[in-house]
């Protein structure tokens, strides 16, 4: 006879199976009998894992002009523990109240792609913010495909395509990324070539008095210079579907001992990351942020950036601090997991390094005039839209789109 433990467990998996396919049922009927109420916003960050990026700062922009107290706005998230300004109503994702929202709001925000299960209704209306510049091929543009849960590049473009149908607004970072969004991502309809709102606090945020508030809210040190290390994911180094590794050679033994006495390292995980490192034998040195943590706000705090292929090199350029790319894996991932849209080895505004003592050398040398042609060409192209004022013309769209005139 099996344990009473296992008996108990099935029951409960056949009654969560009965629930989620009656939840389903429901939202179906639903979104064929109740009207599409424009005056209601869903906003969401990273498929609910955080309260970041361009969707966080389109809804601040809308506390700061009152406007969430004049339309019903809702911020989708995985533990609505977040604390978040305002007055959104924050919603566990895919529970009951959450399809129930889907099903009527007017105006969607989100930065990432709306699972499958979701439906579109007729009179909504899409503002996909997206998150980043391009370096690594895209979507359509991809020639293959090797990421947890994904090996068949025809159905993930398929997938891919079918899920871009229902976007009606695009936001581009710049001109560059506007061309390869439009053939990526099949996009016909509006793009917003605005910059990024999330990087509007580069703007407005960059001076000594708001740096040092945020180093303490932070608990980061005021008397050294601090490393930030923030390097994308390898498709191919997952635990499962969503759940990617932290895996870098860096040697931050090394990294404390050559560095330590002037500068601290901030690690900030991307949010598809869900590595649990004990990072104490560095303590006092290393500082870890996951994927909760808005990069932006490190961004200001950061001296200089270390990075990979990740799109934060175009954000962090906007303060035309010192960057250093480690690129260990330069011709795997260029070659064999995704390919890149330019030439990153003539573009990069910065020294390319394959090993931790080669990058000790690169910080302790480096000379600005030596990149400063580069720079301010990597500038020119990739920064031009940006001007701290993303926020507020995402936020005269939706306004326009409530009152009828979109």
């Amino acid at each position: 006879m099996p344990p009473i433990k296992n008996i108990l467990r099935k029951i409960k998996k056949k009654i969560k199976k009965s629930g989620k396919k009656l939840v389903m049922f429901l939202y179906r009927i639903e979104t064929r009998l109740l009207p599409v109420n424009k005056r209601i916003i869903v906003f969401e960050s990273n498929m609910g894992r955080n309260y970041t990026g361009n969707p966080k700062a389109v809804y601040e922009e809308m506390v700061k002009q009152g406007l969430d107290k004049k339309y019903r706005c809702y911020y989708m998230l995985d533990n609505v523990k977040t604390p978040i300004p305002g007055s959104a109503v924050k919603i566990r994702r895919t529970r009951v109240r959450y399809f129930f929202l889907m099903g009527i709001a007017g105006v969607w925000v989100s930065d990432s792609r709306m699972p499958n299960y979701i439906k579109k209704r007729e009179g909504v209306r899409y503002i996909q913010t997206w998150h980043g510049t391009p370096l690594k091929k895209l979507a359509l543009d991809m020639d293959s495909v090797n990421m947890a849960g994904e090996t068949n590049i025809e159905k993930y473009k398929r997938s891919f395509f079918v899920n871009t149908r229902t976007w009606d607004y695009l936001i581009s970072q710049n001109y560059y990324s506007t061309e390869i969004f439009r053939r990526a991502f099949a996009f016909d309809k509006t793009m917003l070539e605005i910059g990024y709102p999330r990087n509007d606090v580069l703007f407005y945020g960059n001076n000594p008095e708001y740096i040092d508030k945020l180093k303490k809210q932070m608990g980061l040190p005021l008397d050294k210079k601090i490393v930030l290390y923030a390097p994308t994911w390898r498709d191919n180094e997952y635990y499962a579907k969503g759940a990617y590794k932290f895996s870098t050679p860096m040697d931050f033994s090394l990294l404390k001992e050559q560095l330590g006495e002037d500068y601290v390292c901030v690690v900030k995980y991307h949010y598809l990351v869900k590595d649990n490192i004990n990072w104490s034998t560095y303590g006092g040195f290393v500082y870890e942020f996951n994927m909760c943590e808005d990069i932006s706000a490190l961004y200001l705090t950061a001296d200089i950036l270390v990075t990979d292929y990740s799109s934060v090199m175009f954000d962090y350029s906007l303060l035309r601090r010192p960057m250093f790319f480690f690129t260990y894996d330069l011709e795997d991932y260029r070659d064999n997991l995704r390919g890149f849209y330019f030439d990153f080895i003539e573009e990069a505004p910065g020294p390319i390094v394959g090993t931790t003592k080669e990058l000790i050398e690169a910080i302790k040398n480096y000379d600005c005039k030596e990149y400063e042609a580069k720079y301010n060409g990597f500038y020119q192209k990739y920064n031009h839209a940006d001007d701290g004022k993303a926020s507020a013309k995402v936020v005269n769209v939706i306004e326009k789109i409530i009152a009828g005139e979109r």
